[in-house]
């Protein structure tokens, strides 16, 4: 009954694959073999992403419900819950007090962005190598130990209890924050923003799914005044993508967070700090994401203030392959905030 109300909501998953969540679902259901896993992904690693961090804090019981109903669902023998260490540090005893006879379990994620790509995480239960896993198989397919498993992120099972219960009314939670004055990755130079604040009321807001940025910004009183003098990164202080105020007339399809820049910001500081975030980050297991960021680094160490008309280009090939050639998500997303940020910041 479960699948066919998630069905019926047109839930997608909150991780910012945008994925049907009942597909997933019905796909380990139907899956006909001895064992099962369901894994409730709490890594949240993306940069000023805390939406996980607050449903955690204020609606804990809920999300051990949600994977609950999975576990019957899918007939599932244990689920995992997949804490990053902050959390599995904070919420251990109370989930501990929450999960009662159920088959669930808690594992501690190592360290590393990359600690929380799906395939990476059935790596780093199996205590393996932590780096992704070619795509197909899927995980729903052949998953922990070989087995069909069900992943879902912490907002995902959220929204499946209170499906459960007939509570769901499309709305998601949004993350809005500024960018800081000054930022401890540019060893020295200019800060990213000399402004003193640009966010008034930064934190989680619940809101339909439907709305625009816009309308997102206004509702919680922090659509800038001018906002002409403001750009926005949408989906994670990583991988988001950079927009203008003439685009925010569009719903987020991604991962559900806002970061506003005043555009005294340093556009080469901020891509320096997304240099370092993601050649320190990537796991370099493939030559796209192992030599492209290393040149992305260099090209960036190179230049002044500004970029050279061949630096971009570079850049931009460099982004390319990037974006068509890399073994996993990471190198796929993280191209995108360079590649808008040369569009509309040089």
């Amino acid at each position: 009954m479960i699948i066919e109300q998630l069905k019926q909501s047109g839930l997608l998953g909150r991780s910012g694959s945008n994925f049907p969540v009942w597909k997933k679902w019905e796909a380990v259901k139907s899956a006909n073999s001895p064992k099962k896993f369901v894994i409730c992904n709490a890594s949240e690693g993306e940069p000023d992403v805390f939406k996980d961090a607050f449903i955690l804090e204020n609606y804990l019981p809920e999300v051990i419900n949600g994977v609950k109903i999975a576990i019957a669902e899918v007939n599932a023998s244990t689920a995992y819950i997949y804490l990053n260490k902050n959390f599995y540090q904070k919420f251990k005893q109370k989930i501990i007090d929450l999960i009662g006879n159920s088959p669930i379990e808690l594992f501690e994620k190592p360290n590393g962005y990359l600690a929380g790509e799906e395939t990476a995480i059935l790596n780093a239960i199996e205590g393996k190598r932590v780096e992704p896993r070619i795509k197909p198989p899927f995980p729903t397919e052949k998953g922990l130990w070989g087995y069909p498993t069900l992943i879902n992120n912490v907002e995902t099972f959220y929204w499946v209890s209170k499906i459960s219960k007939g509570e769901y009314q499309n709305n998601r939670f949004y993350c809005i924050s500024g960018n800081p004055s000054t930022d401890s990755t540019n060893s020295g130079q200019a800060p990213l923003d000399s402004s003193e604040k640009t966010v008034p009321n930064p934190g989680v807001f619940e809101l339909p799914e439907s709305y625009t940025i816009e309308q997102i910004l206004k509702e919680t009183k922090n659509y800038p005044a001018k906002a002409a003098d403001y750009f926005f990164q949408i989906g994670g202080g990583g991988a988001g993508e950079i927009l203008l105020d003439s685009e925010l007339d569009q719903p987020i399809k991604g991962l559900a967070s806002i970061t506003i820049f005043n555009k005294k910001t340093n556009p080469r500081a901020l891509l320096k700090k997304w240099a370092d975030f993601f050649g320190s980050e990537n796991c370099d297991q493939c030559a796209p994401c192992r030599e492209g960021f290393y040149r992305i680094k260099e090209i960036i160490s190179q230049s002044q203030n500004n970029l050279s008309e061949n630096q971009k280009q570079t850049l931009s090939e460099i982004l390319i392959a990037l974006e068509k050639t890399s073994l996993c998500p990471f190198g796929r997303t993280a191209q995108k905030p360079f590649k808008t940020a040369l569009e509309k910041l040089f």
